[in-house]
């Protein structure tokens, strides 16, 4: 019998060194680079002039550049880098209309309800409406007798100018009717139409109103309380652009506007 021992046989196993081949430093290395680029943007901001600035602000405040579309006060720059120029011509028009509301009796009443201000679109126009209907008739797209009389005055002076006009009606958030045929949405259309078709009766150019646009009580003026008759409101846009400056699709022909009946008087389900 053989008693030699057997051999003793030992496997050693090399550890491979896997961080070599992991993605751990990749992850750090991506917050390190986007560290830097903050610091840099940081750094750039800090050294660059207030028009930069505010067009940086106005691009996080409004993204989609919104602003420049809707004839509104949001904050932005809209479709171009900064704000454009102020018309001096619109603040002599500014200061024209509102003598001629002072001089006119009945509309010096309403003066409170006639807010004109200069806007980096361009010079807007608000008749705002009180809880008893003040430019229009209770739940109609009708213009009152105030109304009117506003509008000829305004009509005077805006047919004279080479801007475009975009003309915008808002109601608040009170449902309008159960009609599910006729609601806020066709009732701020029709508003804003019917001041259309007087202020074209009067003299202002059918290529003048380049846009006529309901916006129900998606856009209010007192946010927090959406039902203020305060939100029940026709807005004129006199735009810096002018005719001229219109695509080639827009002049001449009659100007975009929502489609809505021609008989202004529809049922008062409710007063707006």
């Amino acid at each position: 019998m053989n008693n030699k021992p057997r051999p003793i046989i030992v496997i050693k196993k090399k550890g491979g060194h896997g961080g070599h081949h992991g993605g751990a430093w990749k992850v750090a290395y991506a917050d390190f680079v986007t560290a830097m680029m903050a610091l840099f943007i940081v750094l750039w901001l800090l050294n660059s002039s207030e028009k930069v600035k505010k067009a940086v602000a106005g691009y996080f405040n409004d993204p989609k550049g919104l602003s420049t579309l809707m004839g509104t006060t949001m904050t932005g720059t809209g479709e171009g880098d900064t704000p454009a120029p102020i018309d001096k011509h619109f603040k002599e028009l500014k200061e024209k209309l509102e003598k001629e509301i002072r001089e006119n009796k009945e509309l010096q009443k309403l003066s409170k309800q006639i807010e004109i201000t200069i806007t980096a679109e361009g010079l807007r126009i608000e008749l705002i409406e009180d809880k008893n209907g003040t430019f229009y008739q209770s739940g109609s797209a009708q213009l009152s007798k105030n109304g009117q009389d506003l509008l000829q005055l305004l009509a005077r002076e805006l047919k004279t100018l080479p801007n475009t006009l975009l003309i915008e009606g808002h109601t608040d958030a009170i449902q309008y009717s159960h009609d599910a045929n006729y609601s806020n949405w066709e009732l701020s259309a029709d508003r804003a139409n019917s001041a259309r078709r007087l202020l074209q009766t009067d003299g202002v150019r059918s290529n003048q109103v380049t846009q006529v646009r309901g916006y129900a009580d998606q856009m209010p003026r007192a946010g927090k309380t959406p039902d203020d008759p305060s939100n029940r409101r026709i807005t004129l846009l006199v735009s810096n652009t002018t005719e001229h400056a219109l695509p080639t699709d827009l002049k001449g022909g009659e100007p975009q506007q929502p489609t809505q009946p021609e008989d202004a008087s529809k049922p008062t389900a409710a007063k707006k």
